[in-house]
């Protein structure tokens, strides 16, 4: 089992007393393609999974998902975020185990997330006057965070009934920075220029890539990550979605290894969970 850098209650400490300069950034990895990130102005979680649900979920099938990254902190340990984004509806990404729990401990955050699955967060027991439904386009602002959602592509573009997405990315922006956070996506024609022509200082990408014989929808693989990076040009190229399932993950080698076709003025990060970094203008 992999142990976090940080966890628990000393995690919930640091990232509480973490005092954040202006035109700066937070940020800590908590496993698989969730983050905390920390402005002046306030808190935001993104896609996390902090439980053993799909351990407990998958423990007698063909496909066990096995844990490989102990969980950082716990859904209640987690206090004061504004803003939680859940990218779609799987496990790993909005969690049954923990989204309640969530929410429970941050009274004043709402859970943004794709519309075309409000009816799944309501079953999952969640308040629907603390859920904001979004589908591509429109722009919400919470806490110094403007959010803004494109089309990810997990495996195909699907949509519901309304037309709507139910597989998300979110551009945000905050105190001067801007990032991406894919959610679960290939690499697509067209998501380079739907990103815009403006300067990112981060993008957070998956790398597991795509192998139909784990019987799950595929991702973008390393080199991926790379060739959309060699496109958008951020300072800082963070992977993600790996290191979780046995049965889903690549070694972050990889793309180490693909990240020497970086050009000068984009680095690769790699995180370790439970780690902070400080993203500066």
């Amino acid at each position: 089992m992999i142990e976090p850098v940080l966890s628990g209650p000393g995690l919930a400490r640091e990232i509480a007393e973490t005092m954040v300069p202006p035109g700066g950034l937070a940020v800590w990895w908590l496993g698989q393609s969730g983050y905390v990130l920390k402005s002046r102005f306030g808190l935001l979680g993104v896609d996390l999974y902090l439980s053993e649900h799909l351990t407990r979920k998958y423990e007698a099938t063909d496909r066990p998902h096995v844990r490989m990254t102990r969980s950082a902190i716990r859904g209640d340990q987690l206090r004061g975020l504004d803003l939680l984004l859940a990218s779609h509806r799987h496990s790993d990404h909005l969690d049954p185990g923990s989204a309640s729990d969530l929410l429970e401990a941050s009274p004043g955050g709402v859970l943004l997330l794709p519309e075309a699955i409000r009816g799944y967060a309501l079953d999952l027991g969640l308040p629907d006057d603390r859920l904001v439904g979004v589908d591509v386009g429109p722009t919400f602002e919470r806490a110094g965070f403007r959010v803004r959602a494109i089309a990810s592509a997990h495996e195909g573009f699907d949509r519901d009934g309304s037309g709507r997405h139910p597989y998300l990315g979110f551009i945000i922006e905050v105190d001067g920075l801007r990032l991406y956070h894919s959610g679960d996506t290939m690499l697509y024609d067209g998501l380079a220029e739907a990103l815009g022509g403006d300067r990112f200082d981060a993008l957070f990408l998956p790398i597991n890539g795509r192998d139909p014989a784990r019987g799950v929808p595929g991702n973008m693989s390393a080199a991926d990550a790379v060739d959309l990076s060699l496109m958008v040009l951020p300072r800082f190229v963070v992977p993600h979605h790996y290191d979780m399932f046995t049965f889903n993950t690549v070694p972050v080698g990889l793309f180490e290894a693909e990240a020497g076709r970086l050009p000068a003025g984009t680095s690769p990060l790699v995180l370790q969970c439970g780690e902070r970094w400080e993203l500066r203008p």
